[in-house]
This record gives structure tokens, sequence and C-alpha cells, in this order.
């Protein structure tokens, strides 16, 4: 009996749905923009999230050793480092290292390697690349190497300098993009859907007003509430249902565009790549917000206007 209950009212509901053909369409237009707007936020934190990363993995702290300085010594500095419990990792580059490092950096300046060859040592010093575990850290590891007397032999340290990667500001900066996107996306996204579930509000009301009829005579049989208000709740969820295959479809050509022209400008992310990779979790989110959206806004028409 349940299912014959069940198939009834998705049977009306979708009945009411396609009656009602130009009042279904605004209101399935409307649903659609807000969820473009949803998908849209979604694929921007990707890129800011994804931009993030990166220049968050070249960040570091790097120590700079006393050219000169015994291993053994940096060694110990290193297992030192290695105990704060900020650090995520250290890693050690050697004076030869170093040295191979500059020469293939400064490869087409002549004059830079010539000096280099005249110099009877080596004058670049080991160095420590510090990684911290958090972006917010790296402030108090770089506060650590303040206390220079446990980080030398004797009293004399064997710290050159310590040098905060320049990429900190463009982290803050791109921390506070994405901190500002995402209140701009969900703003955006609460407006647009206030306005969906208006505008699917009235449609519900005039699809109620034009079956006022049939409800009196449910009402006078003794029809439940679920039984007068499941058909419309079936009708709003397929206007988000409808909504969702829309949004999806228009993705397509808008994250293909975007794939092949904008990859450079979103730090190497290629949308319609990503977009087609996570269409499934896209799917069911919109779908989830869609329907939900739908019908929340048919129990709040019925409640208000069924008087059930």
């Amino acid at each position: 009996m349940a299912m014959v209950n069940f198939k009834r009212t998705f049977r009306t509901g979708f009945l009411n749905f396609s009656r009602n053909s130009l009042v279904s369409l605004s209101s399935v237009l409307v649903m659609t923009i807000t969820l473009c707007v949803l998908g849209g936020v979604l694929l921007f934190q990707h890129v800011l999230e994804t931009t993030l990363v990166n220049v968050e993995n070249k960040v570091d702290v790097t120590v700079y050793v006393v050219p000169g300085t015994d291993e053994t010594s940096i060694l110990t500095l290193k297992d030192k480092v290695a105990d704060v419990p900020e650090v995520a990792s250290v890693d050690y580059v050697s004076e030869n290292q170093a040295l191979a490092d500059f020469r293939a950096r400064h490869a087409d300046d002549q004059t830079t390697l010539q000096a280099l060859d005249e110099l009877d040592q080596n004058p670049i010093g080991a160095m420590l690349n510090i990684k911290a575990k958090d972006i917010s850290q790296y402030e108090s590891i770089a506060k650590f190497f303040d206390n220079t007397g446990t980080l030398g032999t004797g009293s004399q340290s064997i710290i050159d300098h310590v040098d905060y990667s320049k990429n900190k500001a463009d982290i803050e900066a791109i921390q506070n993009i994405l901190s500002n996107g995402r209140r701009l996306g969900l703003v955006m996204t609460l407006i647009l859907m206030l306005i969906s579930i208006i505008v699917t509000f009235n449609t519900m009301r005039l699809a109620i007003y034009f079956a006022r009829e049939e409800i009196s005579v449910m009402r006078l049989v003794g029809a439940s509430r679920s039984h007068v208000q499941g058909p419309f709740i079936v009708e709003g969820a397929l206007y988000g249902f409808v909504a969702t295959l829309l949004t999806l479809v228009l993705f397509l050509p808008i994250t293909f565009w975007f794939g092949s022209h904008m990859t450079d400008f979103f730090g190497g992310v290629n949308l319609f790549r990503y977009y087609l990779g996570n269409i499934l979790s896209f799917a069911g989110i919109l779908l989830v917000f869609g329907t939900g959206l739908g019908a929340l806004s048919s129990v709040l028409a019925s409640r208000k206007y069924l008087k059930v």
C-alpha cells in the first residue's frame, strides 16, 4: 500500500510539473542560475586552494651556515631544529651542493663564474631548508634562531643569517583572497538561493491555487496531510532535478573554454579536466542542493496556503 501511495504521489507531482509548463520553466531557470553560481564557487575555491598549495610548497625558512663550519656541528644544529614542534622537515644542503646549485643558477653569468674560479675556497656555506607543518608557524620557527647561544660551538654562532622566503607575503595575500572569495561565493549563493525559494514558493502557490478545487475534494474525503502535500514536494524536487541536469550540461562548454584558454592563468589548473574528473561529486552536491531547495520551497508554500 505504501508503495502504491508513493507511486501515485510521484506521478501526480510529475503531472503537475509538466502541466504548469511556464511557471515550471521560470523556477527551473532561476534555480539553474543559483546552481551555476554554486558550481562556479566550487571551481573557484579549487583554483585558489591549488594555487595556495603550490605557493606554500615554495615557502620555507632557509638557514645559511657560516662557510667553513664542520659538518658535525651543522648536523647537530639540524637535529635541534628537527625537534622544534612546528617543524615538518629539515633538508641539509652541503657546501659543495650549495656551490653547484649556485653555479647552475648563474650558468649564463660568466663574470660571476670567473670570480668564483679565482677564489681559493668555497665562499658559499651550507644551508638548512626548513618546512613548517603549517604556514602560520614560520614566524615562531624564525624566532627559534634568535637564541644563537644554543646554535653554535662555544660562544660563536655557526649561523650566518636566517632568510624568510619572500613568498610569505604572497601566501598571506592568497589566503586573504581565498577567504574573501569564500565569503563572496557564500553571499552570492545565499542571495540567489533566497531568490530561488521566493520564485519556487510563488510557483507552488500558483499550482496550489489552480488545484484548489481538487484539494478541497481531497480534504472532504479525509485525505491525509502527506497525501495532499506530497505531490507538491515532488514537483518542487523536480525543479531542482531538472536545474541540476541543465547546470551540469552548461558547465561542459564553460569549463572546456576555460581549460583551453585560461590554464596558465589559473596556475596550471585545467578546469575542464578537473570538472570531468569530479563530475559525480559536482552532480551529487548540486542534486542534493537543488532538490532540497525545491522541496523546501514547496513545503513552505504548502504549509502556508494548503491549511492542512
